[in-house]
Parts: C-alpha cells; structure tokens; sequence
C-alpha cells in the first residue's frame, strides 16, 4: 500500500470516526431519557463532531505543508476535547469513537513523507 493511500485510509477512519460522533451525540441529545436530553453540552459534541468531519475532509486534499501541521494539531485538540466532553456527558461510545479517530489521525500522521517535496 502506497503512503498517499495510507494517508487517505487515516484520514477515512478519522472522517467515518467523527460521523459516528454525530449520530451518537445527535441521538444522545434527542431521545429521552438519556440522561443529557436538550442538554448543551451533548449538542456542543455534536457541532465539535461536524467540525471534525469538515476537518478530515479537508485532510484529503492537503498536501505536506504547514497548513498540514497545523491542521493536525487542531484535530488532535478538537478529538481530545470532545472524548473529554463525552466522558463527562457520559457517553461511552463517543469516547470510542473519538479514540478510533485519533487512531486514523496517527495513521495519517505516521504515512506522511518525513520531508514536503518541492515541484
């Protein structure tokens, strides 16, 4: 398997990771009876989940630049901030799917070339 398939497997993983979170916390915060119904902080999960989609989409299509690193970090701050919201809300399953996201963030990070090429 080449590195940019490897780098678009990560970044599948992390993308198909952060649909999870939507469902789940969109579900959490609908149905009754889930202990945080209408609560703002399982909707703030899933609008930190809908950013991570739109941030893994923008993964596929960046290349191995600054803008790259920086988008790493934010995703990295965006996935450990909503595994902690989903511990506090709760939400076992969204902290595992926050988990399998970061594992697709490493596997993105880990097929990266170590140095940008020039062209």
């Amino acid at each position: 398997m080449s590195r940019l398939q490897r780098r678009r497997t990560g970044a599948g993983v992390l993308l198909l990771a952060a649909l999870a979170g939507v469902v789940i916390s969109t579900y959490a915060y609908i149905t009754p009876l889930t202990g945080v119904t209408g609560t703002l902080g399982a909707l703030v999960a899933t609008l930190a989940c809908v950013v991570l989609i739109a941030a893994a989409l923008v993964l596929f299509k960046l290349n191995a630049s600054g803008g790259l690193i920086a988008l790493r970090t934010l995703i990295i701050i965006g996935l450990a901030g909503t595994f902690f919201a989903a511990m506090l809300l709760h939400l076992w399953w969204l902290g595992v799917a926050m988990v399998i996201g970061l594992i697709g963030l490493m596997v993105d990070i880990a097929s990266s070339p170590s140095k940008p090429t020039r062209t």
